[in-house]
């Protein structure tokens, strides 16, 4: 299932798997100009590779290598030929070889599926894409993943921050994730004149500037309440219930 929303130059696809005429977990890439910021999941590749009919495509930025952001890469690769796929090293190594590097839980491989293995090269912090009109500075910030990076265009002012930054509260938060790495990247892009804020998942935010403050706060909050409750003598189970509710 793909939903296409035109927002000036940037186009926003939401993306999610299909069960009984319903989206679940829905994912979200961007196109700018013959540009794809991630690609959504295995299982909606096909759709979405209909939706993107005649648009040409150059170039994917990747944010990170959760399969429900890099799964669509191998049908870009077949549908528009040569395409260059630029990511993280340790993303480029989770897409040669997905099934070896990054095994699914069994949810996993219902909601999203396997990605395709494909080539990608390695950017680094600092690095610039050049895009025709547009120009990517990629910035590493990791917290949700080790290799999460991020896509500023400073020219228009837009921030594409992938899982770094989704709206709302958190439900739960992935095992390899690092709470004080994400407070960290926060903070750092909060730093830059940012315009438009487009997230990998949820609403645009208004105010972007203090949409990533508030997460800031929110996610201190957090850790304050986590250390309240282990200073009790609270255990893991216990602690996750109480702050992320109940399952």
């Amino acid at each position: 299932m793909v939903r296409q929303d035109v927002l000036g130059e940037v186009v926003r696809y939401d993306i999610a798997r299909d069960i009984a005429g319903r989206g679940r977990y829905w994912t979200t890439a961007y196109r700018v100009g013959a540009t794809l910021i991630d690609t959504g999941c295995a299982h909606a590749a096909n759709e979405f590779m209909s939706v993107l009919a005649g648009q040409p495509i150059e170039r994917i930025l990747l944010t990170h290598a959760h399969e429900d952001h890099i799964g669509g890469v191998g049908a870009v690769r077949r549908s528009k030929g040569a395409v260059t796929v630029l990511a993280h090293p340790e993303t480029a190594a989770v897409l040669a070889e997905p099934r070896r590097r990054q095994p699914l839980h069994p949810y996993r491989r219902v909601m999203w599926g396997w990605p395709d293995p494909a080539p990608a090269t390695p950017v680094a912090d600092g690095d610039q894409v050049d895009a025709g009109d547009f120009r990517f500075q990629v910035l590493h910030l990791p917290g949700h993943s080790s290799d999460h990076l991020g896509f500023w265009e400073p020219d228009r002012g837009w921030l594409f921050t992938g899982d770094l930054y989704v709206g709302g509260r958190d439900r739960a938060l992935r095992v390899d994730g690092d709470v004080h790495g994400t407070i960290a990247s926060l903070e750092r892009v909060a730093e830059l004149p940012i315009q438009r804020l487009f997230p990998g998942a949820a609403r645009i935010p208004e105010g972007p500037v203090a949409a990533l403050r508030e997460k800031v706060a929110y996610y201190r909050e957090m850790e304050e309440r986590i250390r309240v409750l282990h200073g009790r003598g609270l255990g893991v189970g216990a602690i996750a219930r109480a702050v992320f509710g109940g399952q």
